[in-house]
């Protein structure tokens, strides 16, 4: 019988499933990363920016905090694949602390040791080289936003125990 109520109230139901939505967005944002790296590991950011890494000298110092048990860093790269449709995370990384770290890429010992000993090495997930039709030995140009490119060695490819940590 009253239309502004009537419009109050539709749009109040409107909002409220709206706020529900963002929630749970938010809540599964914050909680992807801790489900996939587990409860007994914890990364660190920069306060800035993800793509802002942290002072090395920083390293010595968690590594000295109790409780910690191993200490590796990683560096967004941010290159893009052919197509700027084609992204995907790159990381720098220290290939021994890393590897040790994530028990999970199960990688062959063969390509473990071609990728510590490459320096313009990289790994890659199943999952990823499946997607680009990639093999061992290919080399994958990684273009950055600044013009500059990189050609990478795909030293091995991982599977992982892990679902959603093959990609």
């Amino acid at each position: 019988r009253r239309k502004v109520r009537t419009v109050f109230t539709s749009l109040s139901i409107f909002v409220a499933f709206v706020l529900f939505g963002f929630l749970l967005a938010i809540r599964s944002a914050f909680s992807y990363g801790a489900e996939l790296a587990g409860a007994d590991r914890l990364m660190m950011f920069h306060k800035v920016s993800f793509g802002q890494p942290l002072p090395l000298s920083h390293k010595a110092e968690i590594a000295a905090t109790q409780g910690v048990a191993a200490v590796s860093h990683a560096t967004w790269f941010g290159g893009v694949y052919q197509d700027p449709r084609n992204r995907f995370v790159q990381l720098a990384v220290d290939g021994e602390s890393f590897l040790d770290m994530h028990a999970d890429h199960l990688l062959s010992l063969e390509e473990r040791s071609a990728w510590l000993a490459d320096r313009t090495g990289c790994i890659a997930g199943r999952d990823l080289a499946k997607r680009f039709r990639w093999r061992v030995g290919d080399r994958i140009p990684l273009r950055r936003s600044d013009g500059s490119a990189w050609a990478l060695t795909l030293d091995g490819i991982y599977d992982s125990r892990k679902e959603g940590a093959r990609a």
